[in-house]
């Protein structure tokens, strides 16, 4: 089962993320100096343009709030203090400075949330990975370092006097030295696979390949052996160490010389003898290398390519990451069962990750927009009545009134995810003062526009005036039915203006719904449905839908929780 928590995810790791509980975290905090990052949702109706929203601002900025979280990072007395100071020598109070000062505190709680066998991978650019470096090594240690891992996040294209960069870099750190590893296995490209032409008689494909390494060297390794010397060639015999233990045993081998290594492989049809450049006899005997069904991973990622506009999982999210590259991180450095965290989870590619292998997840995220896009993506891709643990959404009217006092969008965000809308932007025009949108099509022919069903929010005081308003976009955008959403009870004034603005009929069966219908988040928490053409008539069209997921053997990915 999976836990989703909305905040601040230095709080949430601070309150909630036990000492030792985590196996695996994966993070990737957007940095980018006075950047927006914005939502993009694909319209259904054919139109081109795309509507989108912020989804959230780059919070990295110098402020009060990194000022404070500098001064105290910088009154520590360990090698964390020393590279923040050193940090500020360098680079000043800028953004940068913000960024680092944010991030050191939460990099300490996930070194403390981490089990000592847990590993933890930073995704960042070439921006800031050299200075997070030298934090992670303040945090965790350098000796705790394992990798720096490029991924090749772009296709190429053209900068102003520099180098393109078209990667992404991951640090790759665990807590301690025995941590958990599991050899994942990459295929093999045609090029590689192409170069082995040979079959032996069980069917195995083999490519020959040098049993001997440059510069000689004494004792057995540069021994004759068979009529053959390699010291004479400036060589010295390179055993497959791998291949004898896989034979003999790992204990056996290691008692072996490395003569009786070479007597154990061509015992086993393990060496390849060609035929003398005379023809007369036989050549230096070579290695078969037999196609494994995969090569381990290498330091450069190029093989996950990046998400582009086509690709099926592609949601809309600004910084989203393909799950193929989060698949291969669970794989290698988690286990089934274990737990992983994402504390920028964004929407959800991490926990989806997480979720199809059978990992137990938490997600953090500072917008209720994530949180409702990570809800849909999972139940979308394996079951509408996945369980999981929402925390941090209000749970009653007096944690609803509280969020719309705090934060007018974040309430907006959450209640529209209370009816499975998604957030529109703030526009002027015919559409103007729409919050959210529900698109979907009644119609049995797939050809037919979509109908929708628009939404108000209203955190505050309501009246008749916001009836006839919500009326009348919905009369200029042609939509089906308008909801108006309210913390207030609506008037009975109210009520009669909604009742007078008639019905929508169906397309598809001539059911009638009310045009404008009102709502409140007392009726929505408690279960109360808007009014709608049914699921079993109309197919929802509101978000791009993840696709479901897959098992072996075409079924569909049965839920390990």
């Amino acid at each position: 089962m999976g836990t989703l928590y909305y905040g601040d995810n230095l709080d949430i790791l601070t309150r909630y993320i036990a000492d030792a509980s985590v196996d695996l975290v994966y993070l990737d905090p957007p940095f980018n100096s006075a950047q927006n990052y914005n939502a993009f949702f694909e319209e259904k109706d054919g139109t081109a343009a795309a509507a989108q929203i912020q989804a959230f601002k780059d919070t990295w900025e110098w402020n009060e709030d990194s000022r404070s979280a500098y001064d105290a990072l910088s009154l520590r007395a360990d090698k964390l203090g020393n590279v923040m100071r050193a940090f500020m020598e360098i680079l000043g109070p800028n953004n940068m400075m913000a960024y680092l000062a944010m991030m050191a505190p939460r990099l300490v709680e996930l070194r403390r949330a981490l089990k000592p066998t847990g590993s933890l991978y930073l995704h960042c650019d070439p921006t800031a990975s050299h200075y997070l470096k030298l934090l992670l090594d303040a945090v965790f240690g350098k000796d705790c370092y394992r990798s720096e891992i490029v991924w090749k996040r772009t296709s190429a294209h053209s900068a102003a006097r520099r180098w393109n960069d078209v990667h992404d870099t991951l640090l790759y750190y665990t807590k301690s030295q025995d941590y958990v590893w599991n050899e994942v296995l990459i295929p093999h490209d045609e090029s590689y696979s192409a170069r082995y032409k040979n079959r032996d008689a069980a069917g195995r494909v083999w490519a020959d390949d040098n049993l001997t390494g440059p510069g000689t060297r004494g004792g057995d390794s540069g021994a004759e052996w068979r009529g053959f010397n390699p010291t004479a060639k400036g060589s010295h015999w390179k055993v497959s160490t791998a291949a004898v233990e896989e034979i003999v045993g790992k204990e056996a081998a290691a008692l072996l010389t490395t003569t009786q290594k070479l007597d154990v492989l061509d015992a086993h049809g393990c060496l390849h003898w060609p035929k003398s450049r005379d023809g007369k006899g036989s050549g230096f005997p070579r290695f078969k290398r037999y196609l494994s069904a995969g090569g381990k991973p290498q330091d450069v990622i190029s093989d996950v390519p990046p998400l582009n506009s086509q690709a099926k999982e592609r949601l809309g999210y600004p910084t989203q990451k393909p799950v193929a590259l989060l698949e291969r991180i669970i794989a290698a450095s988690s286990n089934p069962g274990d737990v992983v965290l994402d504390p920028f989870c964004g929407c959800g590619t991490t926990v989806d990750a997480a979720q199809k292998h059978g990992r137990k997840w938490i997600g953090i995220d500072i917008t209720h927009l994530a949180i409702t896009l990570i809800k849909t993506r999972l139940r979308d891709t394996y079951s509408s009545n996945l369980p999981m643990k929402v925390i941090g959404e209000p749970t009653d009217l007096s944690g609803a009134r509280a969020l719309a006092a705090e934060n007018k969008y974040q309430f907006q965000w959450w209640a529209l995810g209370l009816v499975g809308a998604r957030p529109v932007e703030e526009k002027k025009g015919a559409d103007g003062g729409v919050d959210g949108k529900i698109l979907f099509r009644d119609h049995p022919d797939p050809k037919q526009k979509p109908q929708a069903i628009i939404f108000s929010v209203k955190g505050g005081h309501v009246g008749v005036k916001d009836v006839r308003e919500l009326s009348d976009v919905v009369r200029k955008t042609d939509s089906a039915i308008g909801v108006l959403i309210s913390l207030e009870e609506p008037t009975k004034p109210m009520r009669i203006e909604a009742a007078d603005t008639g019905f929508h009929t169906s397309a598809f069966n001539g059911q009638k719904f009310p045009r404008i219908q009102l709502r409140t988040i007392e009726q929505l928490m408690a279960g109360v449905a808007i009014e709608r053409p049914s699921w079993n008539v109309a197919v929802d069209e509101t978000f791009k839908r993840a696709p479901k997921a897959k098992a072996k053997g075409g079924d569909q990915h049965s839920l390990e929780l």
